[in-house]
């Protein structure tokens, strides 16, 4: 049979598997990346997983068995067990311990027939076939910015459980071709699987908006949203923000503090913006709509991103997205918003003014982005999740044991 590659070539396999004779598949899906407390970390990686789970398509012949620290309302349906540990598995050490040794364990007494990593890596020794989720590869690009035993381990780790999977699960394109260059797998092994937008991102009223505004007292502000870490590159929006000749304008950076975050404090302080940069720290999902509509427009100057979600939340509320042409950023904005050389200020500046001042430019992105996000689908992100189990559990041959 020959290989398709790509999305409509994971649709059409799935389909060819669908019309065969499968047995009921047991999937055991590794969720311990799902945080059961309000903060930064309920953002990414555990979105992404939280949504799948909800989509993954029930009586197509497959039942799930989700391995969690926490359990969720959403897991409380048909075709899903729960399985959950006392195991303080929100502790990375815990963490790498319990998939290693007692999810085999748990994942043979459940009898499950094929395993999902949605988080890099596998068990040394899985009991059936595997699965893993890839969503970025950071630590190989931008390997001195990490500590030098987890860069090895999600390295090394990383490397081998992509080689042995039966099927590797990429959040983009760009992210697929990672896969390949750096691991050597077979583009015919990986799938794409992107996000999708939840129904929370939309347009709200304009009235609701303005109360939002005038209660937080920004005025105009310019928004990103992620994690303060190196690879967001937030020094050099800072730096355009700076040459925006508005005094008004205010700049509000959304997300927790990850990592090597001290240089942006202290480049805020040497560039006189403190009056006009904000720091609201984590923002409750339900209040994040919000965020997006009041904004003038949502930049993600990042070097290097998994996908980078902002951009779709933000186009869904019918905000105009500005973003680095680097990585997997052009799949996430598509034609809909403006790009820019990561590391060009004068560029960003010139964006950011262009959609600040540009009326018909700004109400053509605002329309581009909304049909832009809405060909993205949790529930799709859901059913092509579940057609890389069934080609998973229907594949021949030998994989790398490398």
């Amino acid at each position: 049979m020959l290989i398709r590659e790509g999305r409509e070539g994971l649709r059409e396999r799935h389909e060819e598997t669908q019309r065969g004779e499968i047995k009921q598949l047991r999937v055991g899906i590794n969720a311990h990346l799902l945080s059961g407390e309000a903060g930064y970390r309920r953002a990414g990686i555990h979105q992404y997983i939280a949504q799948v789970l909800r989509y993954l398509p029930v009586n197509e012949g497959m039942e799930y068995v989700v391995f969690t620290r926490h359990e969720a309302d959403f897991l409380q349906r048909a075709g899903l067990t729960a399985v959950s540990t006392t195991w303080p598995t929100e502790k990375r050490a815990a963490r790498i311990v319990w998939e290693q040794l007692l999810w085999p364990w748990q994942a043979r007494q459940q009898r499950v027939d094929l395993l999902h990593s949605t988080a890099f890596v596998t068990p040394l020794f899985p009991p059936c076939p595997a699965v893993v989720t890839v969503y970025d590869l950071s630590f190989l690009h931008f390997p001195e910015r990490f500590p030098g035993s987890q860069r090895w381990y999600l390295t090394t780790q990383t490397r081998r459980s992509c080689r042995r999977a039966r099927r590797v699960i990429t959040i983009s394109e760009s992210g697929r071709q990672d896969v390949h260059r750096f691991f050597g797998v077979p583009l015919s092994r990986i799938d794409v699987v992107y996000p999708g937008v939840d129904a929370i991102y939309r347009p709200y009223p304009v009235d609701e908006v303005n109360r939002f505004r005038q209660g937080k007292g920004y005025g105009r502000y310019l928004l990103h949203v992620g994690t303060l870490q190196p690879r967001k590159n937030i020094p050099t929006l800072l730096e355009a923000f700076a040459r925006l000749a508005e005094p008004d304008l205010h700049l509000v950076l959304i997300g927790g503090k990850g990592w090597l975050y001290d240089e942006i404090f202290v480049r805020v302080q040497a560039l006189g913006l403190a009056a006009r940069v904000h720091f609201p720290g984590y923002v409750p999902d339900e209040e994040l709509p919000l965020w997006y509509n009041a904004a003038e427009l949502l930049v993600l100057p990042s070097v290097y991103e998994g996908f980078g979600m902002p951009a779709l939340e933000a186009m869904a509320c019918g905000t105009p997205v500005v973003a680095a042409n680097s990585s997997s950023l052009p799949e996430a904005v598509g034609e809909a918003g403006l790009l820019f050389a990561p590391l060009n200020v004068a560029e960003l500046a010139e964006r950011l003014t262009a959609v600040c001042h540009d009326s018909q430019l700004s109400a053509k992105m605002r329309a581009l982005g909304l049909a832009h996000a809405a060909q993205f689908s949790w529930v799709r992100a859901g059913r092509e999740t579940a057609a890389a189990y069934h080609l998973a559990a229907t594949a021949t041959g030998v994989v790398e044991e490398g």
